[in-house]
């Protein structure tokens, strides 16, 4: 990462500007048009392909695409308790720089964010330190029930069925079904089954090859574990949505979703597989584990026909140091989140997703799921949280080029066509070519529950 953060550039516009962008192809809910749109404040005011009226600034976007920012809703930023793999600070500007202008973080930073009040805490604190906008998932545990009936300023309820140690893995069938029974907020979880995994472990006991991993962590124990939480959520009627699918086989589940169940996939279950463990080693060892050039494929076919609906990163840094400790001493997880826009747009200039999907998959859908209030889509009175894209932009990933504070990308290396070039947040521009505002502050994401989530909510 970056040594220190860099300076403002005197050509950022200053807050309540009213900004004109022009020229752009704009991708709008009912598909892309050649029309301008004009910020103002926080919000967006006005979309027209002839617009005539004063404005402070005009942005001249010819060439470029102009997306809603991408809301991601799998992170690990590591604040507080864990900063010397991540922080809000380089995070944000990572998510700034990948167009990414929400993240919804995960609860198990230190202390665990399992009650009302270390919720409370963590939005507080990113409310001076994120340049983008932030919501925090309440974590449950076998006991804080109560906690997670009080719980109002989050996104939804994280489980741990497996995968996890100490208060944040609830795998006692009780406590989940009070969880799915007593609970009112959107449920998540990490469906990873532990008896299979913990069989797997003795069976080998004692490896050091990274590649086991994947066999330790293999295709029965997410699908056993899938399955289990879908069935909590059929018979208590409980929204839930899985995270980070990685098996085609759990896909075939998702067909049957009775207006309750969305799913995700995220960067490293679509484009790595278990033949990566000779070229990447740890460094692409994740939970759920990377599967097969086949789930590859499954996972890609269920994003198209909509059996999954999002795509977000699982962001989930460490240093490079403690990633290249010998198998098992290395810990599970990547960084993501400044990539995987660019990531999704070479698939665009290699016509395997059209842009539209991709603004579906990355900015309408999260939105509509968690049910962010003004986020995902550019329509007027939206949050003015945009992205300008450049199509034809190649570039490589490199290490030393990462916002992120671990400072190394799986991805190193890679040419990728297709990049973010320009992010406003509620109506601040963050960023632009390599250079950030700092003045500014991301906002904490609004969400309103009432709306029932994806299926219930096609036009919010």
């Amino acid at each position: 990462g970056t040594a220190q953060a860099p300076r403002a550039p005197v050509w950022f516009c200053v807050a309540a500007m009213k900004t004109l962008i022009k020229n752009a192809t704009v991708i709008l809910p009912a598909g892309r048009a050649d029309v301008s749109v004009v910020i103002e404040d926080d919000h967006i005011a006005d979309i027209d392909a002839a617009i005539q009226l004063p404005v402070d600034r005009v942005v001249d976007a010819s060439g470029l695409y102009l997306i809603p920012g991408l809301i991601d809703d799998q992170v690990h930023f590591r604040e507080p308790g864990l900063t010397h793999k991540e922080d809000l600070a380089h995070a944000s500007r990572a998510c700034a720089k990948g167009g990414v202008t929400t993240f919804l973080e995960m609860p198990n930073t230190k202390p665990n964010t399992v009650s009302v009040e270390s919720l409370a805490s963590k939005l507080e604190l990113a409310s001076s330190r994120s340049l983008v906008n932030f919501g925090f998932y309440i974590g449950a545990t076998p006991g804080n029930i109560e906690e997670l009936k009080a719980a109002e300023r989050t996104p939804g309820i994280k489980i741990f069925i497996g995968s996890s140690t100490g208060d944040l893995l609830v795998d006692d069938q009780d406590a989940l079904e009070r969880i799915f029974d007593e609970t009112t907020l959107p449920i998540t979880a990490h469906c990873e089954d532990e008896a299979t995994v913990r069989a797997n472990q003795e069976r080998y006991a004692g490896t050091t090859d990274v590649r086991d991993h994947s066999r330790i962590r293999d295709h029965e124990a997410a699908i056993v574990c899938t399955r289990r939480a879908l069935d909590l959520a059929f018979r208590h009627n409980h929204r839930f949505h899985v995270l980070h699918v990685s098996t085609g086989a759990e896909t075939d589940l998702f067909a049957d979703h009775r207006g309750l169940i969305t799913a995700e996939a995220c960067p490293h279950h679509l484009f790595f597989h278990v033949g990566d463990y000779d070229r990447l080693g740890s460094l692409v060892q994740m939970n759920p584990s990377i599967k097969d050039v086949e789930d590859n494929r499954q996972i890609w076919q269920a994003l198209l026909d909509g059996r999954i609906q999002v795509i977000a990163t699982d962001h989930a840094p460490h240093t490079l140091e403690e990633k290249q400790l010998p198998y098992p001493q290395s810990p599970s997880g990547l960084p993501a989140v400044e990539n995987v826009l660019a990531l999704m747009l070479d698939q665009v200039h290699q016509e395997q997703c059209s842009l539209e999907q991709v603004v579906q998959w990355m900015c309408e859908a999260p939105a509509r799921v968690w049910d962010v209030v003004g986020k995902g889509r550019i329509a007027v009175g939206y949050d003015a949280d945009l992205v300008l894209v450049d199509l034809q932009r190649e570039q490589e990933v490199r290490n030393e080029q990462q916002e992120t504070k671990c400072g190394w990308s799986p991805w190193h290396g890679e040419r990728l066509t297709g990049w973010a070039v320009q992010t406003w947040v509620m109506g601040h521009e963050v960023y632009r070519d390599g250079q950030f505002d700092l003045s500014q502050s991301g906002q904490e994401a609004v969400f309103d529950h009432s709306r029932g989530g994806y299926w219930k909510t096609a036009d919010h």
